[in-house]
């Protein structure tokens, strides 16, 4: 939820189809970015997404849902669930069909789905090419869901007619409100795969809101939710879990996890989840490291804590000592998020470390801190030279960043100290500290 979203509510397209029928291709290409997981898999999109997208000055919700089909059993049947909550808050819907393989009994019981909804439709002939499958679109008006348009998702074939049908169905937009900057926080959910994201997301919305399978990476798109917590209203990024590094990963975790990066970026504050019962992994550290470099507040999430046991217990706090020692100041809180174990005490940690990340320090109270600081404890002195530390300003808030002007390079331990000592006296709590340094350039003799 990016600080330029209109907060009015934008009128909604749905874009449901049977699995692998190229909804996720067409999303992207209505929206103009890569940003809906695509893979050649049946079933990659689990949840409803929304995107935002524009055409010929008219800004609409687009919802990318999971594949529909009405035999579904297990994880599927979860998924054409979701699919139908999507239709039910849509203004209208894009029903999508791959034009060469026609009418299957899965498309037309949807139809009567679509029918007994009473919401518009368009129909989406996808996968049309060439002049052949051109033909094997007419096909469609058996349907009965009037003209399909035919379109090619992946070379943009028939895409302006499409939206311009998309456009006479769905209402005008409302006027697009001023920017409250009193609206909600915006807090990414990260993790690796199975650690509970999508939980902790439902146990705080007090509804199904994202897929949840025993299987590791479920989740796949970042789901925005919106959640009245401590009686405020927080935006809710839950993301795909973070998996191998990104060179290393494959097919639509590769676009998962560079999504997961950017929502990151998105967000003011990071919920990083860690499965308590299991050792801290590389993975762990990872991330991380991720959140830090990208300058969020952050929060560390212990979930899974009825499943910890004394002999856990001890083991897990000296991996926090050896593991986490460079986030020491993030604020830890432990959760059981699939019963709802101390998840309230969530809102006081996001409270504190955003606390931490807006904190500013006044010019004067922070050079009177320097000045006695290196009084007490100067710079050790290094081929006879013993740089010192000149003036201080913090250039900027979330996160806290500081200039040192120097009269030489400080060394990387007593930047270190520095960033401890500015925590004991000012706290940043939850939040990193950024420290750069000028150095003084020696004016030449003339």
């Amino acid at each position: 939820m990016s600080d330029d979203t209109p907060t009015g509510p934008l009128p909604v397209l749905a874009v449901i189809g049977r699995p692998n029928v190229g909804k996720s291709t067409l999303v992207n290409r209505i929206i103009g970015r890569r940003e809906a997981v695509v893979e050649d898999v049946p079933g990659v999109t689990r949840d409803r997404v929304p995107y935002e997208a524009m055409w010929n000055g008219r800004v609409f919700t687009v919802v990318d849902t999971g594949g529909w089909d009405p035999d579904a059993r297990g994880l599927a049947e979860r998924i054409a669930a979701q699919a139908e909550i999507a239709v039910s808050v849509a203004d209208a819907v894009l029903f999508v069909v791959d034009a060469t393989v026609g009418i299957t009994d899965a498309d037309e019981a949807v139809v009567k789905i679509l029918r007994s909804s009473g919401k518009p439709v368009v129909l989406a002939a996808n996968k049309v090419d060439d002049q052949r499958t051109e033909a094997e679109a007419a096909a469609l008006w058996n349907l009965g869901l009037g003209e399909p348009y035919p379109v090619s998702a992946l070379h943009g074939r028939g895409s302006g007619d499409l939206l311009d049908a998309v456009l006479a169905v769905l209402p005008e937009a409302p006027p697009e409100p001023e920017f409250d900057p009193d609206g909600p926080r915006r807090v990414a959910i990260v993790g690796k795969p199975n650690v509970g994201k999508s939980s902790l997301l439902n146990k705080l919305a007090g509804e199904e809101r994202v897929v949840v399978d025993d299987a590791s990476g479920t989740t796949v798109d970042p789901v925005d939710e919106l959640v009245e917590l401590g009686g405020r209203p927080w935006a809710f990024i839950d993301t795909a879990g973070i998996r191998k590094r990104v060179r290393e990963a494959s097919g639509h975790e590769y676009y998962a996890s560079l999504r997961t990066t950017g929502a990151i970026e998105r967000a003011e504050v990071v919920v990083m989840i860690v499965d308590a019962s299991q050792s801290l992994s590389e993975q762990d550290t990872r991330i991380i490291q991720t959140v830090r470099e990208t300058g969020r507040a952050l929060v560390i999430a212990f979930n899974k804590w009825d499943l910890v046991d004394e002999e856990r217990r001890y083991y897990l706090e000296r991996e926090i000592e050896r593991e986490l020692v460079q986030v020491q100041w993030a604020p830890r809180t432990n959760i059981a998020a699939r019963t709802g174990w101390h998840v309230d005490r969530l809102v006081r940690a996001l409270d504190a470390a955003l606390e931490g990340w807006e904190t500013r320090v006044s010019t004067g109270r922070l050079n009177s801190f320097l000045g006695r600081l290196v009084a007490e404890h100067p710079h050790p002195v290094r081929g006879g030279k013993q740089p010192k530390v000149l003036f201080g300003t913090q250039a900027q808030t979330a996160p806290p960043t500081f200039v040192l002007f120097t009269s030489g390079k400080l060394e990387d331990t007593y930047l270190r100290f520095i960033e401890r000592r500015l925590r004991e006296e000012f706290g940043f709590t939850g939040s990193p500290i950024h420290l750069q340094q000028r150095v003084r350039e020696k004016r030449k003799r003339r």
